[in-house]
């Protein structure tokens, strides 16, 4: 953790009047977590957020801009060269005259929307190697043909190379490559603008909220969402079902800021307006690409469950984690969440169990995960928290299954 944020953390506390104990108990933390924070040592986003609540100010205030620490290892070395031709599509070197791309032939734009199309589901598959592979030739071919196309040709040109860039961002944010994810969501945004497609450009700025929320952004994911379901808002007796799903995720965008940034008033009409989206659908959609993720009332539930964990109430995660909507019972008149909102809601129920010292139920989630997300799972910071505090909090010897799962999610015992 920076220096700064550490004497932000102690300037709050004093201003408030508070001692390290006293803000150690009104934040629910050891005093020797309070130390370590004002000390400048690690600390996770949860205990900031918990250390904003107890002193009233929204989390973003205890952040500090300082020199970053160095992070290079070898797997940032390997993920250079596992995109470098991504890179090479997606950010060419620009000169004074034109970017220097390398030559490509112009894609028709029906094709290229069908690459897309086939690219997604292998996203969505978690084939992340696949669509990797796939992105290069697709942002190319595409770059060739806006180029090349003219007219109305070229209109249609723009809106299949938008979608390929929506394609790259919604990739390079799942595996963490945030500035070239941006770039490609901004131009896929920018794109979909310029050719009146409104539809397309917010569904951008649903991934773009999504990104802005994984880089602690939380005020400006907060603003652009909500600006956007304020532009986008449908007549609900004419919506259509897109329209509804992508207004419903732009308000989930803004309730996952706002509870993460301490402001919980905002995010819980967010999700009350998520709630309303999600019943005027009735049951959760997909309908790519008109709409990009699933959305209904059981992803607005497990959103909800999710503002219960980030405030660390295990009680109340395990109370609604399976029922309502999230019930199996209800999958028939409601639908199921996407295999990806699915895991993270599993995962904050593992580590649910882990806070109320169930080890071996928390571990028969990640062990449920493996088997039907396992390269997800690899990219999930929280399932490697879970991981670690199984290792750190169990007092009897580690079983063959923890010590595997530790090992594939790199987690060191």
């Amino acid at each position: 953790m920076t220096t700064g944020l550490s004497e932000n953390v102690k300037r709050y506390r004093r201003t408030a009047g508070l001692s390290q104990e006293g803000l150690a108990e009104a934040a629910d933390l050891s005093l020797s977590t309070v130390r370590k924070v004002e000390q400048g040592g690690h600390v996770t986003m949860d205990t900031l957020a918990a250390l904003a609540r107890a002193l009233g100010v929204p989390t973003s205030a205890l952040f500090a801009s300082e020199a970053p620490e160095s992070v290079l290892g070898p797997q940032d070395e390997a993920n250079r060269r596992h995109l470098a031709e991504l890179r090479r599509a997606l950010m060419p070197p620009v000169g004074l005259s034109a970017p220097l791309s390398e030559p490509a032939e112009a894609g028709d734009p029906a094709t290229i929307r069908q690459g897309v199309q086939d690219g997604h589901v292998l996203y969505q598959a978690d084939r992340y190697t696949s669509v990797a592979r796939k992105l290069p030739e697709l942002l190319r071919s595409s770059e060739a043909a806006v180029s090349a196309l003219e007219g109305e040709e070229r209109q249609h040109a723009m809106t299949a190379r938008a979608h390929a860039l929506l394609l790259a961002g919604k990739y390079l944010t799942q595996v963490r490559q945030y500035d070239m994810a941006y770039y490609a969501l901004a131009e896929a945004i920018r794109l979909a603008r310029e050719t009146g497609q409104t539809q397309l450009a917010a569904t951008g700025v649903v991934g773009l909220g999504w990104l802005l929320l994984r880089q602690d952004r939380f005020d400006e994911s907060e603003q652009l969402a909500a600006q956007t379901a304020a532009d986008v808002e449908p007549r609900m007796s004419g919506a259509t079902p897109a329209q509804l799903a992508i207004w419903g995720e732009l308000w989930l965008r803004v309730a996952a800021a706002a509870r993460r940034n301490n402001r919980p008033e905002e995010a819980a009409e967010a999700r009350r307006m998520a709630a309303v989206a999600g019943s005027a659908l009735e049951r959760e959609h997909t309908d790519f690409p008109a709409h990009w993720s699933a959305f209904g009332p059981v992803t607005a539930e497990a959103k909800a469950v999710e503002d219960l964990a980030l405030v660390g109430d295990a009680r109340g995660v395990l109370r609604r984690a399976d029922d309502g909507p999230l019930s199996s019972k209800a999958v028939r008149s409601y639908g199921r969440l996407s295999t990806n909102n699915w895991g993270r809601h599993r995962l904050d129920v593992a580590h649910a169990h882990v806070l109320l010292g169930s080890h071996q139920d928390a571990m028969d989630e990640l062990v449920n995960l493996r088997q039907t997300a396992d390269t997800w799972l690899t990219h999930q910071p929280m399932a490697r928290r879970v991981m670690a505090d199984i290792l750190r909090k169990r007092k009897r010897t580690l079983t063959e299954e923890m010590r595997s799962m530790a090992t594939h999610l790199g987690v060191a015992g």
